[in-house]
């Protein structure tokens, strides 16, 4: 049985979380602001932003689907990652599981939290087993970590072998949504009233086109939401990231015609890829970007990076022995690199 209030670390159970001066009149009007000690002169970008993104939610909660209580914003989804860390772990006693190969940043903050981390290697084909991640777990464990597709093999996890986890695990479930815009798949996070051990990530530097402003998102229910919010430093999401997503939000058009000329360029990149005489093997891949075993990783990344062309070497990643990873750019980027390849 899920019990959210189980899983919190005492002391974040207990704490006072920081009132900030823009919480205390919340609710009411005002248009004199002498609360916070900010420099009168300077408008817009002398008063403090609001440190529930309010507007912004709103904004997201209308695109996303989602209830506007049940949305936390950070400083890129690597902030949510680590709150969650910091909020259920207890350093030197508890741990989390997760697949494996997967985002480096979960096992970075686990380490950064003195959290034991738990992978469970993929199979050949880069599919999880949601029992045998279920095995891996004992009294101690509090998150499960499932990027989905994947990074950096961009492939989807089988649907039924994370409903597995979801619905056997009494603790919390993080699916990292990132790359969800280029898969056709239902997002898990429209089925997040079915699942209250549910959290789900995503974020604004993928489809959305704005890795510069860094804002992550994480969906839950609104008590997992608000514990976030307690323990979040107070103005986490500044007024510039703010209004620039609000932006982004309004260019859906934008986004989708972006998002559909990626997956066109995708499905020419990998089958021109697969004809490259460096070529073993493209994996299938429901992201914006591809990952290949090649003939030699190392020497081919070299290659490319001397005629200024960066790609990601993951030869040392487990199961990625010789395989690049290739994000999909522009029609002349891509022929860019294709060209290059073809002269190797």
């Amino acid at each position: 049985m899920f019990d959210l209030q189980k899983l919190v670390r005492p002391n974040i159970q207990s704490l006072a979380p920081y009132s900030s001066a823009r919480d205390e009149y919340s609710g009411h009007e005002a248009h004199v602001f002498l609360d916070a000690n900010e420099n009168p002169y300077g408008a817009p970008y002398n008063r403090y932003p609001d440190p529930l993104q309010r507007k912004l939610k709103d904004s997201i909660a209308q695109v996303k689907g989602i209830p506007a209580g049940s949305i936390f914003l950070g400083n890129g989804s690597d902030e949510a990652i680590d709150l969650l860390y910091r909020c259920f772990c207890r350093p030197g006693i508890d741990n989390v599981v997760a697949i494996e190969p997967t985002y480096g940043m979960y096992k970075v903050c686990a380490d950064i939290n003195d959290v034991e981390y738990r992978p469970v290697q993929l199979d050949d084909h880069y599919q999880m087993n949601g029992q045998k991640m279920l095995d891996t777990c004992d009294e101690h464990t509090k998150l499960i970590w499932i990027c989905s597709p994947n990074n950096p093999t961009g492939n989807l996890m089988d649907h039924d072998e994370m409903m597995t986890v979801i619905n056997k695990f009494e603790g919390i479930v993080v699916i990292d949504e990132a790359y969800s815009d280029f898969s056709r798949q239902r997002p898990w996070r429209l089925d997040l009233a079915h699942h209250p051990n549910l959290v789900v990530l995503n974020t604004m530097s993928k489809a959305w086109a704005s890795a510069a402003i860094r804002l992550g998102m994480a969906f839950a229910s609104p008590e997992i939401i608000a514990i976030l919010n307690k323990v979040k430093y107070p103005y986490n999401v500044n007024q510039l990231t703010q209004q620039q997503a609000i932006q982004t939000l309004q260019a859906t058009t934008d986004i989708s015609r972006w998002v559909r000329i990626i997956l066109e360029e995708r499905t020419h990149m990998v089958e021109a890829f697969r004809q490259l005489p460096i070529c073993e093997e493209v994996f299938p891949t429901d992201a914006n970007f591809f990952l290949a075993r090649v003939t030699d990783a190392p020497s081919i990344y070299n290659y490319l990076v001397d005629k200024g062309i960066i790609v990601r070497n993951r030869t040392r990643v487990q199961l990625c022995n010789n395989c690049l990873r290739i994000t999909i750019g522009t029609r002349n980027e891509n022929a860019e690199l294709l060209g290059a390849l073809r002269q190797y």
